[in-house]
């Protein structure tokens, strides 16, 4: 529910950004993005916010999640949870945001493919060359 502005006569709706990103399905629940505004995933333009921060029409909003870092443009207000073609009309991500995104995407796919995959487990002679490596012997 969007709460009302005492201080304009016009009734104008303030839609929270913990909300607006529930709304907008970047995260699955309000308690969920309330964490991540507060541990600093979220900036709102540019700058780390509180998770009560009024979202406006153009703001610009980056979004951490996981590996991938988006940015988005705020393009439209909501407060409730719709489905997933609704929640992609809340915002616009820009374009270096998606480029920068495929770039990492390509990077991490080619790291993963040319790193060797261990499928057993270090035997005995190993396990205590690892533990003299971290060790400092």
């Amino acid at each position: 529910m969007a709460t009302k502005n005492k201080e304009n006569s016009a009734e104008k709706t303030i839609y929270r950004l913990d909300k607006w990103l529930w709304a907008a399905r970047f995260y699955k629940t309000r308690a969920i993005a309330k964490q991540m505004i507060d541990g600093g995933k979220v900036f709102y333009n540019g700058q780390r916010t509180k998770s009560g921060k009024a979202v406006a029409i153009g703001d610009r909003i980056q979004v951490r999640q996981g590996y991938e870092e988006k940015e988005v443009l705020v393009v439209a207000l909501a407060d409730k949870r719709r489905d997933a073609t609704f929640a992609q009309t809340l915002y616009q991500e820009t374009e270096q945001s998606a480029q920068t995104r495929e770039k990492n995407a390509l990077a991490r796919k080619q790291g993963f493919l040319l790193s060797p995959a261990s499928d057993t487990k270090p035997d005995k002679k190993q396990r205590r060359q690892l533990r003299q490596f971290k060790e400092g012997y």
